[in-house]
């Protein structure tokens, strides 16, 4: 855990929802000594931001998705996503994919070529552009198809005792359920863990986590681990997640834009203690300039680095007493060296501002109308029209 002395610490928080340690993740061969799964973000969760979150606190921290196709193809973009840090382990890859041969192939090359030690399945992105093609949140509703992805995979990692993983969404909409079904299935194929993201596609990420959906599913899967996410932006929110639903973990995915810090008191409250970091606005800055550093590192390219950097500027400063010309010029930095004037040149001796920097990061929306392959409702098994489709939700769809 990264160290949290000064004014960045504050133990024996009074919101602190203490409860017993909780036991370490088990996921086949591998084991997370925290409950803590960092979920895979596209452009957000690459290896200079792992870094740092692992900087912070323990757990299992998954790089972005990969399409399958991509990868077989061997697109360097493809292949840099799932090139790890020699320090990193677990390594941790997604991969996504709608023809059960590509993705065998896609896990075939992240096994073989050691890559990786757990792949985790994407079934639960809800962005537009893979769901109308049939992809992510709405490939469960085709169960057969679901049925040969996933056991194509399992099939492919056990060859050298990697585990498979699944991450879902509730299914489509509220008509269109499938995740008890979804995680039945992969138990039964030899998958080392669910993952439940308690909403549906059609929810992308408005309203409220349907927690009660994660005890569901966790009662009904009972051979392997069940992971819970969604809206877990606190450690007391992950310790009211688990204690409420019954999960063997979290997952969490929005709640630690902009505060990696965040891992740190997940670790603390996993393991029984009341410590949380409650960082000043000097913490703040010196972690966006760590951040820099190792984008600059990541990308061997500091301009591009910066670029990218940007984006996570207003995570950061949420609620602090930073004015509109700071933060413009922070969301326009084109260097390390730029980056750290305009870093020092903030009040730093601001202190932590409570909750004005907790909660939701991000907009959170509201409910769309799923986009489907047309009458991709009408049957629960594949047409041939959907067939010859599918061919173009193999398209790389890595970035978003």
């Amino acid at each position: 855990m990264r160290d949290a002395s000064g004014t960045g610490f504050a133990g024996n928080d009074a919101r602190a929802g203490l409860g017993p340690a909780r036991p370490a993740l088990r996921i086949g061969s591998i084991t997370a000594e925290v409950p803590v799964v960092l979920a895979p973000m596209a452009g957000i969760t690459n290896a200079a931001f792992r870094r740092l979150c692992r900087e912070h606190g323990g757990g299992l921290y998954v790089a972005e998705m990969v399409t399958s196709r991509a990868l077989v193809e061997r697109n360097p973009a493809a292949v840099r996503i799932v090139t790890f840090d020699d320090d990193e382990a677990p390594r941790s890859a997604q991969v996504y994919g709608v023809d059960p041969a590509t993705v065998a192939a896609a896990v075939a090359i992240i096994v073989d070529e050691d890559r990786a030690d757990h792949v985790d399945l994407n079934f639960g992105c809800p962005v537009p552009k893979v769901t109308r093609r049939g992809g992510g949140a709405a490939l469960p509703w085709k169960r057969e198809l679901f049925k040969r992805i996933v056991a194509a995979a399992v099939d492919a990692g056990a060859k050298r005792d990697v585990p498979v993983t699944i991450k879902m969404r509730k299914g489509i909409d509220d008509d269109h359920e499938t995740y008890v079904e979804a995680g039945l299935v992969a138990q039964e194929l030899g998958v080392a863990a669910v993952a439940l993201h308690g909403r549906t596609a059609a929810q992308h990420y408005s309203g409220h986590a349907d927690w009660e959906a994660i005890r569901t599913l966790k009662e009904a899967v009972t051979k392997i681990p069940v992971l819970g996410n969604g809206d877990i932006w606190s450690a007391e929110d992950a310790v009211a997640m688990i204690e409420q639903t019954g999960c063997d973990g979290v997952v969490v995915g929005r709640g630690c834009q902009g505060r990696p810090w965040l891992f740190a008191d997940l670790e603390a409250a996993m393991r029984g203690s009341q410590e949380r970091i409650r960082p000043d606005l000097r913490y703040v800055a010196d972690t966006v300039y760590r951040h820099g550093e190792l984008m600059a590192e990541f990308y061997g390219d500091e301009d591009k680095a910066c670029r990218d950097l940007r984006k996570h500027m207003a995570w950061y400063f949420k609620g602090y007493p930073v004015g509109g010309e700071a933060r413009r010029a922070l969301a326009m930095v084109e260097s390390l060296r730029q980056l750290r004037r305009t870093l020092d040149d903030l009040d730093l001796d601001s202190p932590y501002p409570g909750a004005a920097a907790e909660g939701q990061r991000g907009r959170a929306g509201t409910p769309k109308q799923p986009h489907l392959p047309y009458g991709w409702l009408d049957s629960r098994e594949l047409t041939e029209e959907h067939r010859s489709r599918l061919a173009e939700a193999e398209l790389d769809v890595s970035g978003g």
